[in-house]
């Protein structure tokens, strides 16, 4: 469904980097909260492999996508683990969790009038991003486009007193969404202003886990912005 994003390599990276960094680290009563939610497919992926006694309360604003979502979530009986709501996270009451979790919109360009609308990340590409870092939540799992101005994902973390607690990689191809020609050229713009870092066809997706600080936490967030600027 083309009003639907599909893009199985990024939604399977994501629902890896769930398990790694969130699914395996939660305790039976720790909560989470997901920002767009899409078909549901890389938590469904997740709670079916992991024992998880809590809930996930996820928002997504595309009704094509929440009904496809909960029919799959009928479908393998996790009513009680996964509650997704018709809704936008920045307008509702915020879910009290000890993690927000999301793979949000990343795409930059000029303006909203892309092949899909709702893939804009603003004009960077990392708006939405750095407005789920403001939120306070004790841990936020995202995943960073190298080319979606990550530094400034960073800096914005560090303003919140947030630190990279850990990281994931993957070389991605430019795809349907990215490639259109109007992203394309928007994003080369960016790379000469240092905002946008790809080679070629190929970019970095990182799955960032950030944390809020303490005095005894690794600090990767150096690691980090030296790997999604090396392309």
């Amino acid at each position: 469904m083309k009003d639907i994003f599909f893009c199985p390599e990024e939604s399977n990276f994501y629902s890896n980097c769930l398990e790694t960094f969130v699914f395996r680290n939660c305790q039976n009563s720790e909560s989470i909260v997901e920002f767009g939610s899409g078909d549901g497919s890389p938590i469904i992926n997740s709670l079916l492999k992991n024992k998880f006694d809590a809930v996930v309360h996820g928002f997504e604003l595309n009704t094509s996508a929440w009904k496809v979502a909960n029919s799959t979530i009928d479908e393998y009986n996790l009513a009680d683990k996964y509650i997704i709501s018709n809704a936008c996270l920045f307008n509702s009451s915020k879910p009290e969790a000890e993690y927000l979790v999301a793979n949000p919109p990343y795409i930059p360009a000029p303006d909203s009038d892309i092949y899909m609308p709702l893939l804009f990340g603003g004009i960077d590409g990392a708006t939405i991003t750095n407005k789920l870092l403001s939120l306070d939540y004790k841990n936020v799992f995202v995943l960073l486009s190298s080319f979606s101005n990550p530094l400034s994902t960073l800096k914005k973390a560090q303003e919140n007193n947030y630190f990279v607690q850990n990281f994931m990689v993957l070389p991605l191809k430019f795809g349907y969404y990215s490639s259109e020609p109007k992203v394309k050229n928007y994003i080369e713009r960016l790379r000469k202003n240092k905002m946008a870092f790809y080679s070629g066809d190929y970019y970095f997706l990182a799955g960032v886990l950030f944390r809020k600080f303490s005095e005894s936490a690794i600090n990767l967030s150096n690691e980090l912005a030296q790997v999604m600027m090396s392309l």
